[in-house]
C-alpha cells in the first residue's frame, strides 16, 4: 500500500458514474466492495482517509432505518475516517434524521457526478 491517501468505496446499489478512475486520478489508493458486511470486514484491516457509501432508507428493518447504522458504529472507532455518503432526494427527511445521530464528513444527493464528488474530494 501506498502512503498516500486511501479510499474505501462501498457500492451496494450503484445509479451514478463509474468513480474509480476519478478516485484514482485524485491520489486514493482505492478499494471498492460490495456490502455492508465486506466494508467491516476491511475496516478491520486497514483504516482509509475516507469511506464512500450510498444511504438507503428501509423501512423493513427491525432495529434500524438504514443499511448505514452499522457501518457508522463501526467507523466511531476510528474517529479520522470521513465518512462521504450519496442519498436520493426522495428520502432527504430521513437522511436528515440518521445524520443527526451519526457523524458524516459530506453528502451529496442523487444525480451524483463526477464534478460533485471531485470537489469534496479534492478538499482534503
Amino acid at each position: 500500500m501506498s502512503a498516500g491517501k486511501s479510499l474505501l468505496a462501498i457500492i451496494e446499489l450503484g445509479g451514478y458514474p463509474n468513480l474509480m478512475p476519478l478516485y484514482q486520478r485524485l491520489g486514493f489508493d482505492v478499494q471498492l466492495v460490495t456490502s455492508q458486511r465486506k466494508a467491516r470486514i476491511s475496516l478491520k484491516k486497514q483504516q482509509p482517509d475516507v469511506v464512500v457509501a450510498e444511504y438507503n432508507y428501509q423501512t423493513d428493518f427491525r432495529d434500524r432505518s438504514s443499511n448505514l447504522e452499522t457501518l457508522t458504529a463501526v467507523l466511531q472507532g476510528y474517529p479520522g475516517i470521513r465518512l462521504l455518503v450519496f442519498y436520493p432526494p426522495q428520502h432527504e427527511e430521513y437522511f436528515e434524521n440518521f445524520r443527526r445521530n451519526h457523524e458524516v464528513w459530506k453528502a451529496l444527493p442523487f444525480p451524483v457526478t463526477e464534478q460533485a464528488v471531485a470537489d469534496v474530494l479534492s478538499a482534503l
